[in-house]
């Protein structure tokens, strides 16, 4: 069973780490080169615990609503890279909203928790895909970004604008060849 609270912590503690942060963006990159996102439901998910570093693996779960899950052929795919997936049906404690007096917790202000049932997918990911993956990520960016020629400052002179420069061009007459009338 989560709880609203928990998922909160965890995504303010993912924001107050740099590591955890950009191990998340990493883990994301790798979702997103593996085109995990075309198959039904995948990029509706939420972060539910993670990332956990372990010293070979990065663990996150993920949930979705139950009516919403992510289709399995997603998590087939990451099979193929060397990943772990888990699949749970579980349940999340949620604050109902207040439109009455009876929407409030006895002694409190807030408001009474509900069960909501959810999906949580759990995805063991090597860190050596994460790895490979923001290598070829690097790779391509600086192919992207080198220049291929680096201008001049000042651009040479053309045989074609040297004529131009002593007086020859439009409107003036070029002078005759010798022996020429």
């Amino acid at each position: 069973m989560k709880d609203v609270a928990e998922v909160i912590k965890n995504v303010q503690g993912i924001y107050e780490s740099d590591t955890a942060f950009t191990v998340l963006k990493d883990f994301e990159r790798v979702l997103d080169e593996l085109d995990l996102y075309v198959y039904d439901n995948w990029e509706d998910g939420e972060i539910a615990s993670g990332p956990n570093i372990k010293r070979h693996w990065v663990i996150c779960s993920f949930m979705w609503p139950r009516d919403k899950m992510p289709d399995p052929m997603g998590g087939k795919r990451l099979l193929d890279y060397d990943c772990k997936v888990t699949y749970k049906k579980d349940h999340i404690l949620v604050p109902r909203k207040i439109k009455s007096p009876d929407d409030i917790r006895p002694g409190t202000k807030k408001g009474k928790l509900d069960r909501k049932e959810i999906w949580v997918v759990e995805i063991m990911m090597p860190k050596k895909l994460i790895v490979d993956i923001y290598s070829g990520y690097n790779e391509m960016l600086d192919l992207t970004t080198e220049a291929g020629v680096e201008p001049n400052a000042t651009p040479e002179a053309q045989p074609a604008e040297a004529g131009v420069e002593a007086g020859v061009g439009a409107g003036a007459e070029a002078p005759a060849p010798d022996g020429a009338v």
